[in-house]
Formats: C-alpha cells, structure tokens, sequence
C-alpha cells in the first residue's frame, strides 16, 4: 500500500469512525468485585474485520496522528463511561511519542470536561520506555495530569533498566506487573519470584498492584496468596465495545472461590492480603518472641533463616550467630538424630511430633525434648524450607517422675498403718486397693479389679455387703459393714469392717468412694 492510498484509508477510517475503543475488565482481587475497564483501541476495518492496535498505533506514532487517534479513542470512551459512574475507573495508555509535548494535560482535561467524565476515574498508563526517551519532559506532562486529578500507572513494570529511578522520582499510584511474568508464574519459579518481589515493593511503597495476562484460577491464587490487589485479563473477559458496557456490568460474577481447588484455598489467606511485608514480618518476630517454645526457620539447605530466643537457648548459642549457618554447624551432637525428619519435611511429609533425648555430649545433654517439622511452601506450593518448632519435655518429665516419687512414698507409708485403703466407683466396683488386700485374701494380679473384690468374700456376706452398699448409694450416705474374708481355704475366716465416703462433684453427682478396711476379729 502506498503512502497516498494509505493516507487516504486513514482519512477513510477517521471520518467513518472505525477507530473504536475496547474495553477490558479490571477486577479487585480481594473482592472479586468488578473494578474498572481499561481502554484497548480497535479499528474496525471494512474489509479485514478488527484489527488489533499492534498493527497501527506504531505507524500513528510515525506517521504524526497519534493524538489524533487518541482524542477520537477518549472523546468515545469518556462518553461511554461517564454515563454510569457504575462502571468504574477506566485505565489508558498514552504513547511515548505523547510526552514530547505539551499540550496533552490540557486535551485530556477539555475532553473530559465535553463528556461529563470525571478525570479522578482515569489511571494514565505510561511505559518505561517512554521515560527514559522524554526525560524532564515527560515528568512535567505526567506532574500535569496528576494536578487535574489523574492517577498515573507504570506499565509493563520489571521489563526496564530504571523502573526504581522512575517510582522515586514521579508520583505514580500503580505499577502493573508485565503479562510475560503473570503467564509463566506457575510453571517457572523465577516468574513467581519476580511477581512476588513487584507485589512486596507496592506494597512497600503505598501503591496499587496491577497483574496483566491473567488466564488461569491457579494464577488469580497465586496472585492473592502474594497480596496483589487487581487483576486484568481473559479469565475476566476479553475487550469489548462500549455498547456491551451495561451488559457487562449487571451480569459480572465474582469467580466463587469453591471453584478454585482445596489445596490453592488452604495456602491463600485473605486475612492477610492487607498487611505490607514489613509488617507481616514484625508480626511473625512477635509471634516467635513470645512463644514458650524454641521457633525456627530453615531454608532448603539446612541453613537457619530465622528463629527465636528459646530456640537459641536451647541450642546453647547466641541468635546472631545461628543466622545463615546449619544445624549441623549448630548442634552438631544432635543432628544425627534429627536429619532424618527434616530431610523428610524438605520432601513434603509433615512430621507432627518426635521424642528425642539429646546427647549427653551436647548442649542440655541428656534433656527429653518434641520436635516437630513443616514443610514450608511458596505460593506455587513448592517447598521452599522447613517451618521448626520444638519443646522441651523436661521439666513436664521432671513433675511426672516426682509426682510418680510422691505416689510411691505415700503408698509406702499406707502400707504401714493398720487400715486397707480402698477406691471404689458409684457402682462398687474396685479402682483401687492396697497391696495388703492382695496378702489378706490371697488373690493375684488383677484379680480384685471391677466386681472381682467380692470373690474374696464369705459367701452368706456377699448379699449383706451390696445391700448395705446400694443403700448407701442411694442416699449418700457414709458405707458402714462388715464383712469376712480369708486368704486360703486353710485358713481361718477374718472379720473386716469397711467404712467410706463419697467424693462429689460440683454437679452435686458422686464421682468415687474413698474407705478403709480394719481388722475387727
């Protein structure tokens, strides 16, 4: 095609009006909510169908009618959008080319004043590239939009050399995340890496975090586990001309969250889409500090990343120096024993709860002590490290062996004193007895356990003894009888008096009897 026939088809275009803006959903990814639109040019070409702005917005910008196509783009889509302010924000892109003048802070502001649209809804997007070609011009022009109440965006953010320089030296209110990281977060790590630190640095910094390219549920996870806070692309619907805005609109659904699978639901906390870096990690140092018990973080190397001051008392060396070194370098005594269950968390598995006794060798050797290890994944779900907590048992296994002490000695000392203590259920049946039962009535082991105590018994007092026993059951009131016993058919029948009393609970219901038995003769 040659310059005049192209010039002509151009003139052609204008004058039928094919020059057509598109709009794209822009939605919150907190919410699910419906943000905004952002503004795609399309011209629709008589013969050849839409064609896309790939293939004529860079021979605008050369061929010198960039700003003439743009003031048709935003004369449309101002009228469209400024008739339902329901519609939202709307987001444009301005050309390089664009901010070697002046004069587009005061176009901008004239046509949005002739279409009722309000310029606090509009996000100029601007590219690195067209930074660093304009220089001092660009930020003047920027600097004049923002004055008239525009938000200015950096697109395509993390493609550039000097993305840094541009968010320190121009108010920007977003970045948005290039499309090429946003399609590969799931299958390439480094993607996600990118992604993640674009989304921190926001964050860090007050601003909107825009993802472009966005196709996939498991990318709209990905996005919220990291905090991003809008999204754009097919997931959400293709562009669309300005006459399908309504429709759009009223029959827009939030995706339901049952539709992204279990395991991508249990990483994204939504709870904490809100927190900046900065503060998520004051919050966790909080949370290792005060924990009773010693809280770690080892990275895929076995290096510790953080942890807190029980942990490094228990290891038995200052938390400067565990920073970046191993366990084995720390706790070189133990490590044998334990590498097996953190290799085994590195691989995935959960360990829940291990009972381990350190060396004597060691640090608070010979201390019993719970270890547990979990696998700590990324957003993609990958394990990225080892999540330690561990807790040390002694001084539980110190109170259970001087309570077992205690038990012991004063069950020596009842085994001294002339009375049989005894233990019995509200129904009668026996919990527990002294060992001079077992010598009295010659019985063994278990024996005398539930109801098996009355075996003992002189066959014409078994009935006397339950009578008196029910009837003291039903009142509460103090057990008092007598019965005989023996320990061999050899021997000599022995008179025992048995006396007890009910424990009650606070319900006012009888938990157990505690009684003794005494010799009478």
């Amino acid at each position: 095609m040659g310059n005049i026939e192209q010039q002509r088809e151009i003139e052609r275009a204008f004058a039928n009006g094919e020059f057509r803006p598109h709009f794209q959903p822009l939605v919150n990814l907190r919410t699910g909510d419906l943000q905004g639109f952002e503004l795609l040019a399309r011209w629709k070409h008589p013969d050849r169908g839409w064609i896309p702005p790939g293939e004529f917005v860079s021979l605008a910008e050369k061929d010198g009618w960039i700003d003439r196509l743009t003031s048709e783009l935003f004369h449309r889509a101002f009228s469209a959008m400024a008739s339902q302010p329901s519609f939202g924000t709307l987001s444009v892109n301005i050309s390089p080319v664009q901010l070697r003048g002046p004069s587009l802070p005061i176009n901008i502001q004239a046509i949005a004043e002739a279409a009722g649209f309000s310029l606090d809804r509009l996000t100029i997007e601007i590219t690195e590239s067209a930074l660093t070609e304009n220089g001092d011009q660009a930020r003047t022009i920027l600097g004049a939009l923002k004055a008239r109440g525009c938000k200015l965006a950096l697109d395509d953010f993390g493609t550039g050399y000097s993305s840094l320089t541009h968010l320190q030296s121009l108010p920007f209110d977003e970045i948005k995340v290039d499309q090429s990281f946003v399609r590969s977060m799931e299958e390439r790590r480094d993607s996600r890496k990118i992604v993640a630190a674009v989304v921190g640095l926001g964050q860090s910094l007050g601003l909107v975090t825009v993802a472009e390219g966005v196709e996939t549920l498991e990318q709209v996870q990905m996005l919220q586990w990291l905090g991003c806070e809008l999204a754009q692309g097919w997931l959400y619907g293709k562009a669309m001309p300005a006459k399908d805005l309504a429709d759009a609109v009223s029959g827009f659904r939030p995706i339901d969250p049952s539709a992204m699978s279990i395991d991508a639901v249990g990483r994204v906390s939504r709870g904490s889409l809100d927190l900046l870096p900065s503060v998520r990690l004051a919050q966790l140092q909080a949370v290792y500090d005060g924990a009773p018990v010693g809280l770690g973080f080892l990275d895929r190397n076995l290096r510790y990343r953080m942890l807190n001051r029980k942990l490094a008392e228990m290891n038995g060396r200052p938390m400067e120096e565990h920073i970046g070194r191993t366990v084995s370098e720390m706790i070189p005594e133990l490590f044998p024993i334990v590498e097996e269950y953190i290799r085994r968390a590195l691989d995935g598995e959960a360990i829940p709860s291990v009972e381990v006794t350190k060396p004597a060798s060691g640090v608070n050797g010979g201390r019993t002590i719970h270890l547990s290890y979990e696998p700590a994944r990324d957003e993609a779900g990958e394990v990225v490290g080892v999540s330690v907590a561990i807790a040390d048992m002694s001084p539980i296994k110190d109170a259970e062996e001087a309570r077992r002490a205690a038990e012991e000695n004063f069950r020596h000392m009842v085994e001294l004193l002339p009375q049989i203590p005894w233990i019995i259920d509200p129904e009668g049946r026996a919990l527990d007895v002294s060992q001079r039962w077992l010598e009295m009535t010659g019985m063994k082991g278990d024996q005398w356990q539930g109801f098996g105590w009355l075996d003992a018994l002189h066959p014409d007092d078994i009935q006397p003894t339950l009578d008196a026993m029910n009837k003291s059951f039903e009142s509460g009131s103090p057990i008092d009888t007598e019965y005989r016993v023996r320990r061999s058919e050899t021997d000599a029948w022995r008179r025992l008096r048995s006396r007890g009393a009910a424990r009650v609970g606070t319900d006012g219901e009888i938990i157990c009897w505690y009684g003794c038995l005494e010799d009478v003769g």
